[in-house]
C-alpha cells in the first residue's frame, strides 16, 4: 500500500477539475490484459495464459480495425496496445509459466526427494514467523530465502562437484527454476542477493500462484558461499549502521525507524508490529511509492534550491532512486514504485508532468512481463490499487470537499487516506481476512510526520557509515516523529472494534469491493443511498441478534480463562481484585495475548508465570509488560533453549521486573487465588544449564501448577510429556483438580493414568486451528471423555472461561471464535 501515486501524482490531487487535462487511459486495457494473463497462467496453468493472450490479440486486432474505420484514433491505439501486449503474454509469459510447470524439480519435490544444488540468492532472507516450540526472537526460528537454481546434482556426483555453475552437473537434473529455501536462522539470515551457495535440500511441492517450483528444507548452514556483489555488501553495511545509530532512541522507536526508512523490520518488536497492523499503518514499514516520492521529492527540492536545471535535477533524483532501491531491496511494491518514479522523472525531463496513468500502466506491464510472479504478489497488488485510488478517487473527493468549503490543504489530507483505504480494503480483506476500521483516522494523524521522519532517516542512513555521530544527531531529530507514530498506532489499535474479521479469499475480496462501491455510490447518488440503507438494515436484522444480543464478555465471576492465542498457551487467573490477574504463559503472538487481557480488562499483573521457555509459551511476553503494571516474572527450573532464557532475563532486567523461580513446594496467595508449585521434581542438568535443544526434554521441564479458585482447583500442566507425568505419578503427588489445562495442547504423549489421577470435570485444550502437529490427539480426547471430562478447545470455542457453577461443579463459558 502507498500513500502517494509516485512522482507527479500528488499534483493531481490538488488540481482544479476544470483545469485538469483528460487522463490518457490508452495503456490501461493493455496493463489489465498482461496482469490478467499472468494471473490466469499462475493460477490455472500456462494454457490459461496462452488463452488470455490469444483473446487479447484477436480482440485487440478486431477493435483496432473497427476503430480506424470509424475514425477513432485513441480507441485504435488502445486496441493495438492490447494486441501487442497479448502477443507478449502468449510468448514470454506463457513460456515462463510453462517452463516453471515443466521443471524437473517438481517431480522430485512430489516424491519428497533430497538433492544437492548450487543456487543464487534472489532476495534478502525474510524471517518466518513460527508458533513452533523452538522459535527464536519474534517467533522466528527459520528464514525464507528465495533462490534461483544454478545447477542440480545427484548425490554421488555432489562429492565431485567443485564450485558448480550453469551447465555443470553431468547426469544431474537440468533446472534453472526458483526454489524457496527454509533454513535455520544464523548464517542463512545473513545472506545477500546475488550470493551463490551450495546446499543439500529436502524438497516439497510448492503451492501454485507464482513461479516457485519447489520448497526446500535446509538443516545445516550454507556451503561454498560466494561473495555478494559489492553494491549489496555496501547496502548491508549501511542498513547495519542505521540500526546502530537508531539505538540512541527508545526500544520501540529504535526498532521502528529502520523499518520506516528502508523496510528493515528485523529489530521491530512484536508488540509494535501488532499495533501498526491493527491501526492500518503497517504499510509505513513496507517501503513503496510514498518513500520513493519523498526521497526523490527531497532531492528535487534540494536541486531546485541550488538552481540546477530540470535535466540535472532529474538525473540526481534518478541516482538517489537507484541507490534507494538497492538499499531497500527488490520487493514487488518497491520495484513498482521505482519504475513509476523513473518514468515520472523521464516525464519531468520531457516536460510531460501529467502522465501518471500511462506511467502506472507501463510499470504494471513492464514488471509483470519481466517477472510474471508479480501478478500474484500482495505487495504489488496493494501498491497498484492504492496508486489507482489516489489517481482516480482522491482528486474528485478533494474537489468535492473544497466545494463544500473545506480548506484546500485539509481537503487533500482527508481525501488521500480515504481513497487509499477504499481502494485497498477489498485486497486486504480477501488476502488477510480482516479490515482495520481505524485506518483512515490513524493515517490522518500519522501523515504530518511521515515525510520528515523519512527524509531525516534516509539522511541518517547516508551518514551512518562515514559520520556515525552526525547520523545519531539526525536520528535524535527524527525521534519525536517516530514516537508520535508509535503513540498513534498504540492508541488506534486499542480502540474497541479497531479490527473486524472478514471472510478471506476471492469471495471475501469481491464482497468487500461490492461494499466499497456501494458506499461510494451512496455518497454520490440519492437512489443508491436508499438501496445501501435498505441493504445495511437487512444485514443488521440478520446479524445483530446472534452476534451482539448475546451475554457480554467476560462472564461475571470468571476465575480462569484459557485465551485463544493460537498454537500455544495463555492462561489468566483472577485474583479476586478487579483489573488484577495472574498470567500463566503468554502464547506465541503478542497480539493475541494482549487482546485477551484487554477483553478481560486486566491492567495489573502481580505475576507472569512461564511454565517453560518454548516460543509458544513466551513469545507474547512483551505485550503483557507493555501498558500494564507487572509485579514479577516467574520461571521453572529449565533454562533451555538458551536464547529464550537470555531473551526473558534481558526483558526482565530492562523493564525492572523481578525474576523469580518456581520451586517445588512454593505457595503464592492472593485474595481469591492460591497457586501451588507441584513439579517438576527432576530437571536434567543440560536443561538447567540451557544446553538442551531436545523438544521433549524442554517440555518435561514445564512447571506444574495448581490454582485454588472459587470455581475449584485448576491444574496447569504446561507441556509435560510421558517422563514428567510418570515422575509425578511415581512420587504420588496429589494431582486432583476440577479443571485441567491439558498437557502439550492435547498431544498423544499423555498417559491415561495421569488423566485418571487428575479426574477433571472440565478439560481445557489450548490449540491453534488447523495446526500441523495433529493436536489434540483423538486418543487423548477420548481418554479425557472416558474419565468424565467436558473437553473444550480454543480453536473451536475461542476464549474459554471457567465460572462457579451449581454446587461444587465448575461451569464453562465459551466466547466463540473471533477478534
Amino acid at each position: 500500500m502507498t500513500l502517494t501515486a509516485g512522482i507527479g501524482a500528488a499534483s493531481e490531487v490538488t488540481a482544479d477539475p476544470a483545469a485538469r487535462p483528460r487522463r490518457d487511459m490508452r495503456l490501461v486495457p493493455a496493463a489489465l490484459a498482461v496482469w490478467g494473463g499472468a494471473l490466469a497462467g499462475l493460477q490455472w496453468g500456462w494454457q490459461s495464459a496462452v488463452a488470455v493472450g490469444g483473446v487479447a490479440v484477436v480482440a485487440g486486432g478486431l477493435v483496432a480495425v473497427r476503430a480506424r474505420r470509424r475514425g477513432a484514433p485513441r480507441v485504435a491505439a488502445a486496441a493495438m496496445a492490447v494486441g501487442c501486449c497479448g502477443l507478449l503474454v502468449l510468448v514470454p509469459v506463457g513460456l515462463r509459466v510453462h517452463e516453471a510447470d515443466a521443471d524437473p524439480l517438481r517431480a522430485v519435490a512430489a516424491d519428497g526427494g533430497e538433492v544437492p544444488m548450487r543456487t543464487e540468492v534472489r532476495e534478502r532472507p525474510r524471517p518466518l514467523r513460527d508458533d513452533g516450540y523452538g522459535a527464536q526472537r519474534g517467533g522466528a526460528r527459520s528464514v525464507l530465502v528465495p533462490v534461483d537454481v544454478v545447477s542440480v546434482h545427484d548425490r554421488d556426483e555432489a562429492a565431485r562437484v567443485g564450485t558448480g555453475g550453469a551447465g555443470s552437473g553431468g547426469d544431474g537434473l537440468s533446472s534453472t527454476g526458483r526454489v524457496l529455501l527454509i533454513g535455520p536462522v544464523g548464517e542463512w539470515a545473513r545472506l545477500l542477493p546475488g550470493q551463490r551457495v551450495s546446499v543439500t535440500v529436502s524438497l516439497a511441492p510448492a503451492r501454485r500462484g507464482d513461479l516457485t517450483v519447489a520448497v526446500g528444507y535446509v538443516r545445516g548452514p550454507p556451503e561454498r558461499v560466494d561473495a555478494a556483489p559489492v553494491w549489496q555488501r555496501a547496502a548491508d553495511v549501511v542498513r547495519s549502521a542505521l540500526r546502530d545509530a537508531s539505538g540512541v532512541l527508545g526500544e520501540d522507536e529504535a526498532g521502528l525507524l529502520p523499518g520506516l526508512v528502508v523496510g528493515d523490520t528485523g529489530d521491530q518488536s512484536a508488540c509494535v508490529e501488532k499495533e501498526f497492523l491493527d491501526a492500518g499503518l503497517s504499510h509505513l514499514t513496507a517501503v513503496s511509492g510514498s518513500n520513493v516520492a519523498i526521497v526523490c521529492g527531497a532531492v528535487l527540492l534540494l536541486a531546485r534550491a541550488v538552481r540546477l536545471g530540470p535535466r540535472v535535477s532529474a538525473g540526481a533524483a534518478g541516482i538517489a532512486l537507484a541507490g534507494f532501491v538497492v538499499l531497500v531491496g527488490y520487493e514487488p511494491s518497491v520495484l513498482r514504485a521505482a519504475v513509476m518514479g523513473a518514468l515520472g522523472l523521464a516525464a519531468l525531463v520531457l516536460g510531460r508532468r501529467r502522465s501518471v496513468v500511462p506511467a502506472l500502466a507501463a510499470a504494471v506491464c513492464g514488471l509483470i512481463l519481466v517477472d510474471p510472479a508479480m501478478a500474484t504478489s500482495m505487495g504489488f497488488a496493494l501498491s497498484v490499487v492504492a496508486t489507482g485510488g489516489l489517481i482516480f478517487l482522491a482528486p474528485r473527493w478533494a474537489a468535492a470537499l473544497a466545494a463544500r468549503r473545506v480548506p484546500p490543504g485539509m481537503a487533500e489530507a482527508l481525501a488521500v487516506p480515504v481513497a487509499a483505504f477504499v481502494a485497498t480494503a477489498p485486497v486486504i480483506a480477501g488476502m488477510a481476512g480482516e479490515i482495520s476500521m481505524v485506518s483512515v483516522a490513524a493515517n490522518l494523524l500519522a501523515a504530518p510526520v511521515v515525510a520528515p521522519v523519512t527524509v531525516l532517516g534516509v539522511a541518517a542512513a547516508a551518514l551512518a557509515v562515514p559520520a556515525p555521530a552526525a547520523a545519531e544527531v539526525l536520528v535524535h531529530l527524527a525521534g519525536p516523529g517516530v514516537s508520535w507514530l508509535v503513540i498513534v498506532a498504540r492508541e488506534a489499535g486499542a480502540v474497541p472494534g479497531a479490527v473486524v474479521s472478514w471472510p478471506s479469499g476471492w469471495w471475501g475480496g469481491v464482497a468487500a469491493a461490492g461494499i466499497a462501491v456501494g458506499a461510494v455510490a451512496a455518497l454520490r447518488y440519492r437512489k443508491a443511498r436508499m438501496a445501501v440503507a435498505i441493504g445495511v438494515t437487512a444485514a443488521l436484522v440478520v446479524t445483530v441478534p446472534p452476534r451482539f444480543l448475546q451475554a457480554g464478555w467476560p462472564p461475571a465471576g470468571w476465575t480462569v480463562v484459557a485465551c485463544d492465542v493460537g498454537q500455544g498457551d495463555g492462561i489468566v487467573l483472577a485474583t479476586g481484585t478487579p483489573g488484577r490477574a495472574v498470567v500463566v504463559d503468554v502464547g506465541p503472538d503478542a497480539r493475541e495475548i494482549d487482546r485477551c487481557l484487554d477483553r478481560l480488562d486486566v491492567r495489573r499483573v502481580p505475576l507472569v508465570a512461564l511454565s517453560h521457555l518454548h516460543a509458544d509459551h513466551v513469545g507474547g511476553l512483551h505485550a503483557v509488560l507493555d501498558g500494564r503494571s507487572v509485579g514479577a516474572i516467574a520461571v521453572g527450573r529449565g533454562r533451555s533453549p538458551a536464547w529464550a532464557w537470555r531473551e526473558v532475563s534481558t526483558t526482565a532486567r530492562r523493564r525492572a521486573v523481578p525474576l523469580v523461580d518456581l520451586t517445588v513446594g512454593r505457595t503464592l496467595r492472593w485474595d481469591a487465588l492460591t497457586l501451588e508449585v507441584l513439579g517438576p521434581h527432576y530437571t536434567p542438568q543440560r536443561a538447567r544449564a540451557g544446553e538442551s535443544e531436545d523438544g521433549t526434554v524442554v517440555n518435561d521441564t514445564s512447571a506444574v501448577l495448581r490454582a485454588s479458585t472459587p470455581a475449584g482447583r485448576v491444574l496447569l500442566s504446561g507441556d509435560i510429556e510421558l517422563t514428567a507425568q510418570s515422575d509425578l505419578l511415581a512420587r504420588d503427588v496429589d494431582l486432583g483438580a476440577e479443571v485441567l489445562k491439558v498437557p502439550h495442547h492435547g498431544s498423544r504423549y499423555t498417559r491415561p493414568e495421569f488423566l485418571a489421577a487428575v479426574r477433571p470435570r472440565i478439560a481445557l485444550v489450548s490449540v491453534g486451528a488447523d495446526n500441523d502437529y495433529g493436536h489434540p490427539s483423538d486418543t487423548t480426547t477420548d481418554a479425557l471423555e472416558a474419565v468424565g471430562a467436558l473437553v473444550a478447545r480454543t480453536d473451536r470455542g475461542g476464549d474459554l472461561a471457567v465460572v462457579p457453577g451449581d454446587g461444587d461443579e465448575p461451569a464453562l463459558v465459551r466466547r466463540g471464535p473471533g477478534p
